[in-house]
């Protein structure tokens, strides 16, 4: 379950992804000269500690970036993937970061593709805040499936994907949306729709092995 704040952010998380998205080599041909934010969909972190949360944002020219990020109370040893540092009123300084390059954002994404999990329930710190989840995900994967443990992991980018690559799983995490795009045959994914997109659209694939490509 992921506690959400009404909070203050400087920067706000839409300058964020304005100053940062248009400057990634994996947005490819999209025009990211104006971005507009169509949804997000959080993951929990078992220890508590760090907030995960995915940004599908649209760009000027109509097509869906997908931008998973972790927000930190502390800088993450060994990182080189900080996106910016922001000032949140109610928990201080956070450093937040590409989630792609954090073990924690894998895990995560690896145990709800492979155990067929979906997004996080959001709580609200205050009840009147609530509002209604119009971001749902899912894994094709089934309850009670094994789930190799993340340590560390290395990403890179593929075309207008990114490759994530720990000791026993790869995962495909695609960036720019293509609402055309399959998976193969016996393949683990992670499927979402949101306001706009009523069929699922495909978002990651993995292989549970470090013998498979991705």
């Amino acid at each position: 379950m992921a506690l959400i704040h009404h909070a203050q952010l400087s920067p706000s998380k839409a300058e964020m992804l304005g100053e940062w998205v248009p400057r990634q080599p994996w947005i490819g041909s999209a025009d990211a000269s104006s971005l507009e934010v169509v949804g997000a969909y959080r993951f929990d972190d078992p220890a508590g500690e760090v907030g995960i949360e995915t940004h599908l944002v649209r760009t000027a020219d109509g097509q869906v970036v997908q931008v998973p990020v972790t927000y930190r109370g502390a800088p993450m040893a060994g990182a080189e993937a900080l996106i910016t540092t922001m000032q949140h009123s109610v928990l201080g300084e956070r450093w937040v970061y590409d989630a792609c390059a954090d073990p924690v954002y894998a895990s995560a994404l690896a145990t709800a593709i492979l155990t067929g999990g979906s997004e996080a329930e959001l709580q609200f710190a205050a009840p009147a805040e609530r509002r209604e989840v119009t971001t749902r995900v899912s894994g094709s994967g089934s309850p009670g499936s094994t789930v190799p443990v993340v340590g560390a992991v290395t990403c890179a980018n593929e075309g207008t994907a990114t490759v994530i690559t720990a000791a026993a799983i790869g995962i495909r995490v695609f960036r720019v949306i293509d609402p055309d795009r399959v998976a193969d045959l016996g393949s683990h994914t992670l499927e979402g729709t949101w306001p706009g997109r009523g069929a699922p659209a495909l978002l990651a694939i993995a292989h549970p092995t470090a013998d498979h490509e991705v």
